[in-house]
């Protein structure tokens, strides 16, 4: 799986409800096997308990030349009893808490009267079930057991009539773990039912707003006309859907405002500068006429400038898929100004064609107005491609690289329009570049001259090959 994958959302609450899961069925099974194993050996030790009061009844009912025979009859794989004149327990308090005392008690019926002991331990490791049985049978013990004889150890001593003592050992093996297949089986049920029929329903309810959020933030970033989007999904993601809706509307009246006051002040300033004009023209004398009237058709120009400028330059031109090589092909052909282009990657870009090409064009031709010989190429990194335009000049001093993007700076001092123009053309260029997502940047290269570095985010539904064009 990518890691890409990985890191959605999606994906993750998926890990984390099967892990949930997993570790709850764990956890429930090992709680399951631990009761079992307790129950089994309570019932064992009871069952052991029982036994071991029948016989002393039957031993002191018995004549004493039976008794030997009622204790071999009473001998098991699990129960040894044997009649000796000393207890084989010599401590008189119960490790296990007086339970397996008062059933044998209540069984023979005889109250407090008779001496009664027991003693409880773990015992661990290759033993066998109990001594003094045969070979045959320990091995056939430990087959029924499946070899796994950690196990514990219950002994008990009980007062015969007489003076005599029951001495009666038994073992409690765990039971070997088993894995319930019914349980495994309902695990898997309820975790499809869960992923498939609610949690993924709701996580597509929760995660399909998001990327459509995501997706109308980067078109709004490009400058791209977006409508509303429809609050759908849990009240959080509703929420910021509506947000997000009343951000872009502010933004698009904003600048819808701004453009507005700016037609309006560019039809009012052409209406004075034109009488300016007229009456430039009729001044008498020759070479103050010539003044005035150089002077009010650069202000016009400077107007015009100006206003073309703070509309971003962006209009209501539709975005576009374009191959970036194929684009710049186009350019370089159609521009008066000569450049040297290097072949590069297949990119599959989404751009305002015409206002890139404003951008790149006034790029391109203040490298070669400064720089001399141009030379442009291209190429992806990351989830951007990159257009580096470098010239053969002098270089710009470090503290002016970014100076010169602010609107009517010149490093170029003269006034003369045709060696400096207004000093807009790096300005427009970073403001449609902007306009795309991305920016532009100046550095001065090691081997001399001047690199312009423009990088502009792909579209996130655009593919990028890496084959050669």
């Amino acid at each position: 799986m990518k890691l890409g994958l990985i890191n959605t959302l999606r994906v993750q609450l998926v890990i984390l409800v099967v892990a949930a899961l997993t570790a709850a069925q764990l956890i429930s099974l090992w709680f399951f096997a631990d009761e079992r194993s307790l129950a089994v050996r309570a019932a064992l030790g009871f069952e052991a308990a029982g036994r071991a009061a029948n016989v002393a009844r039957l031993i002191e009912e018995a004549p004493e030349d039976l008794r030997l025979s009622v204790l071999r009859a009473a001998n098991s794989p699990l129960v040894r009893f044997d009649l000796a004149s000393e207890a084989i327990v010599q401590h008189t308090e119960h490790s296990d808490g007086g339970l397996v005392e008062a059933r044998i008690r209540a069984l023979l019926d005889d109250g407090y009267s008779r001496d009664i002991r027991v003693e409880l331990h773990e015992i661990e490791g290759q033993i066998l079930p109990l001594p003094h049985l045969s070979q045959e049978m320990a091995e056939m013990h430990m087959a029924m057991m499946r070899g796994e004889l950690s196990a514990v150890e219950m002994n008990l001593s009980i007062a015969i009539a007489g003076g005599s003592w029951l001495n009666v050992g038994t073992r409690f093996e765990r039971p070997p773990i088993q894995w319930p297949v019914y349980s495994m089986l309902t695990f898997a049920l309820s975790a499809a039912v869960i992923l498939v029929a609610i949690f993924w329903f709701l996580m597509t309810r929760l995660t399909g707003p998001l990327r459509r959020l995501v997706g109308a933030a980067d078109r709004l970033g490009r400058g791209e006309d977006i409508t509303d989007l429809p609050m759908v999904g849990p009240t959080e993601v509703r929420d910021l859907t509506a947000t997000f809706n009343r951000m872009q509307e502010r933004l698009t009246r904003f600048v819808a405002d701004r453009t507005r006051l700016l037609a309006a002040l560019g039809h009012d300033l052409r209406s004075p500068l034109t009488a300016m004009r007229v009456q430039a023209e009729m001044v008498d004398d020759e070479e103050t006429r010539d003044s005035l009237v150089a002077s009010v058709e650069e202000m016009q120009s400077m107007v015009e400038a100006t206003l073309t400028f703070a509309r971003g330059l962006a209009g209501s031109e539709e975005p576009e898929h374009v191959i970036v090589g194929e684009f710049l092909k186009a350019l370089k052909s159609d521009m008066v100004t000569q450049f040297d282009l290097e072949v590069g990657p297949v990119i599959e870009a989404r751009i305002r064609p015409h206002a890139l090409r404003r951008a790149l064009r006034n790029v391109i031709e203040n490298a070669d107005r400064y720089g001399g010989k141009t030379r442009v190429t291209f190429h992806s990194r990351s989830d951007e491609f990159i257009i580096a335009v470098d010239d053969s000049g002098p270089g710009i001093p470090a503290p002016e690289l970014e100076r010169v993007f602010d609107p009517f700076f010149r490093l170029e001092q003269s006034r003369s329009l045709e060696t400096g123009g207004h000093g807009l053309g790096l300005s427009i260029a970073r403001t449609i570049v902007r306009a795309h997502g991305g920016d532009i940047s100046l550095s001065n290269r090691d081997e001399g001259g001047l690199r312009a570095t423009i990088a502009i985010p792909l579209a996130n539904d655009q593919p990028i090959e890496k084959g050669q064009k």
